[in-house]
């Protein structure tokens, strides 16, 4: 399911794939292959980086936990991948400006 999918670690960015990240507007790290296969992993691999990508996956917790949806589901799916393409290609894709993400809890 493309939520829980896991981010790799980020090493330094030397060397690393960047991206223009379509959240942060800015060159980030991002993935060395497609998330998920399909257009839509393409379009992720080619524009999200991998910070966004863990906002998602915080985001994509909280859509299943509210709509109470089974991944399992194929309808579920549908709806977390519409959600998906709303986050990071429809409207308000974009984070505010000077929006820092919550800091990890480890």
């Amino acid at each position: 399911m493309p939520c829980s999918m896991p981010t790799p670690e980020p090493a330094s960015t030397v060397g690393q794939r960047m991206v223009k990240c379509v959240k942060f507007q800015r060159e980030m790290p991002g993935f060395d292959e497609p998330p998920f296969d399909g257009p839509l992993g393409q379009r992720i691999y080619e524009n999200v980086s991998q910070e966004a990508w863990k906002l998602w996956q915080e985001h994509c917790k909280m859509i299943l936990n509210e709509y109470r949806l089974n991944p399992a589901h194929k309808e579920a799916q549908e709806i977390i991948v519409k959600h998906m393409e709303d986050f990071f290609f429809g409207e308000g894709a974009v984070l505010p400006p000077g929006y820092v993400p919550p800091q990890s809890k480890d």
